[in-house]
């Protein structure tokens, strides 16, 4: 019962950035945990960052210090900014959430999957 609508994705340039947002409607709850997963032409979907309620967030290693995922409550919106993109950084982008209070990293921990976003990284 709970939609996910992705946006901000597009085309940059190598060392640019770009912000992801993520807007859920429907039933939400505040014990929902908030996800960004992405997925490579020929690859499988792999975990990204994700964030709970109260702020606190955990990444991939090949985007910590690049990405900042944040949540917006009021407005029922997570954020995914994009620093010092790379090329490598090229995918399909997926908002998900997932119900419960501890932070999770596995796909299938998540229940609810927006349509993606596609992010081009140009070098």
């Amino acid at each position: 019962q709970v939609q996910l609508v992705e946006s901000g994705g597009g085309l940059v340039q190598a060392g640019g950035s770009l912000r992801l947002s993520c807007a859920a409607s429907g039933r939400t709850f505040s014990n929902v945990i908030m996800g960004w997963f992405r997925q490579a032409p020929g690859k499988g979907r792999e975990f990204v960052a994700a964030i709970v309620w109260s702020g606190g967030g955990t990444y991939a290693d090949s985007v910590k210090g690049r990405f900042t995922i944040s949540r917006d409550n009021a407005k029922n919106t997570v954020y995914l900014q994009m620093n010092s993109l790379k090329s490598e950084d090229t995918a399909v982008y997926y908002c998900a959430a997932k119900v419960g209070y501890t932070l999770s990293r596995r796909i299938s921990d998540f229940n609810y999957w927006g349509q993606g976003t596609q992010v081009t990284v140009s070098s």
